[in-house]
């Protein structure tokens, strides 16, 4: 592979403290302006190549992502002197909504962020650019195979993938073994549904009123986490994609209405809190800071980094550690299997996709959008984001760049996420369009309200299992539904 290099010179100041739910700075564009307005640059046929102004709305990838933003815009035009970066910052909560709205108004930005999961949400409404006949094939061979997967749809290339993503839970290392739990041992064979309930209800700890004071599990159901819980669990309880090789409906399976009951079985249990629908991604992280639950979810790498952070801030006396908080050992867990279904991690490949507005761009204009995003998601830029969050990059460049600060690491979680990153699964690029688009459909009106009216004990399994086969055949027809 190609070494190549950037030459990146930016400084990091402060301590690094990652937060994948708020915005972390501005950004101020000292970028030179440039002659050409709008995302139709086109050559002149000159000895000099035309300017051309690329666009991105971005959100806070890493806790120092958005405070690079000028460096970044610099260095783009530093290396290509006729092409100005002009990014737009985006906090986590209003990252979709500001792009859906640029989108439905017809002037998108050329390159925004997206989950990976989201892309036939765009290409349904036809706004996507296939980078395809751009991109060099020593481009794309920077890229790893699975990953870049992540960003097709059929053949074409609407995007370059950022990072990849394991979801976890996680554990205080002290309460796990209080409870018995050979944590190294589930890091490495995982556990299964039966195990894994057995172990969290031994993480209960009551007071002498008879009052939960610590939970076995805590999982955040509310807010930009509402489908996380279900979608994590799905993967392993042998519904792995909205759809089978078949193209069926896989929510309709018996599969689905187990997982739904062994849902409500670990809230009925004691080991979740009964008010679990209303605990968003902020609550939970400060459950489990302050000892109010042995395990955590869905877990990241980078809390490792989060937990450690605020124990340096506890020893210290800061008093900016959260409230009330106890020092932890943060261990990364697989999550378990349900249905004896194998063990099929819910990888996140998240980055950026090209897009078009009303007006057609320029062949031009969709080279130099190439260029700005390969740029964005690979070398130095990469390697440094992807440090902080501890994920391991997945471009060849980036693994070969310097980064400007180095973090202490776990080495059990280290292994475990080498461990859990080896079982994911390619994305699927054989599902339409169309009935991914209807799939979304189904999980916004129906699975996600559904599940919060489930976890709040105001349905039944069956009662959210009907629910969704009901929507599901009237959206796909029986014939188009997994039916075991």
């Amino acid at each position: 592979m190609k070494k190549r290099s950037r030459g990146l010179t930016l400084f990091l100041s402060g301590i690094m403290m990652v937060s994948l739910l708020s915005a972390c700075g501005g950004n101020g564009n000292n970028a030179p302006a440039s002659t050409d307005s709008g995302n139709t640059g086109s050559s002149n046929g000159g000895s000099e190549p035309k300017k051309d102004t690329i666009t991105a709305l971005l959100p806070p990838v890493s806790a120092n992502y958005q405070a690079r933003f000028a460096d970044m815009e610099k260095e783009f035009n530093t290396l290509h002197p006729n092409l100005t970066l002009k990014i737009e910052p985006a906090s986590w909560e209003d990252m979709t909504q500001k792009l859906d709205t640029q989108v439905n108004a017809g002037s998108p930005p050329d390159i925004a962020w997206i989950g990976a999961s989201g892309l036939s949400k765009y290409a349904a409404l036809n706004v996507l650019i296939d980078l395809n006949d751009v991109l060099s094939d020593e481009v794309k061979a920077d890229y790893d195979e699975v990953p870049m997967k992540y960003f097709q749809l059929g053949d074409a290339q609407y995007g370059l993938p950022a990072y990849m993503e394991i979801h976890t839970i996680g554990g205080n290392k002290q309460f796990l073994e209080e409870a018995g739990i050979d944590w190294k041992s589930v890091q490495q064979n995982g556990w299964t549904y039966e195990e894994f309930r057995n172990a969290i209800s031994k993480g209960v700890v009551k007071n002498d009123k008879g009052e939960t004071t610590r939970y076995g599990f805590v999982f955040a159901t509310s807010g930009v986490a509402s489908k996380d819980y279900l979608g994590i669990l799905a993967k392993t309880a042998g519904l792995p994609d909205y759809f089978d090789k078949d193209l069926k409906y896989t929510y309709t399976s018996k599969n689905f209405l187990a997982l739904l009951t062994s849902i409500r079985e670990m809230i009925n249990d004691g080991s979740m809190p009964k008010e679990l629908s209303s605990i968003d991604a902020g609550k939970r992280w400060n459950m489990f800071l302050t000892g109010q639950t042995m395990i955590t979810g869905k877990g990241l790498s980078a809390f490792e980094n989060s937990a450690r952070l605020n124990n340096e801030k506890i020893k210290a006396k800061d008093g900016s550690a959260v409230a009330d908080s106890i020092e932890v050992d943060y261990i990364s867990l697989p999550v378990p299997t349900f249905n004896g279904a194998n063990y099929i991690p819910t990888s996140i490949v998240d980055g950026y996709i090209a897009l078009r507005g009303k007006k057609a761009p320029s062949e031009e204009h969709i080279k130099n959008i190439a260029l700005a995003m390969n740029f964005l998601s690979s070398g130095s830029i990469a390697a440094n984001y992807s440090n902080e969050l501890f994920l391991t990059p997945i471009t060849e460049s980036a693994r070969n760049a310097e980064v400007l600060e180095k973090f202490p690491r776990n080495e059990d979680n280290v292994a475990a996420g080498k461990a859990m990153m080896a079982k994911a699964l390619p994305a699927r690029t054989d599902i339409p369009t169309d009935l991914a688009a209807e799939a979304i459909k189904i999980e916004t009106e129906v699975i996600i309200p559904k599940l919060q009216a489930l976890l709040a004990d105001e349905i039944t399994p069956q009662e959210m299992y009907d629910a969704v086969k009901a929507a599901a055949i009237k959206s796909f027809g029986k014939d188009g539904i997994v039916v075991d």
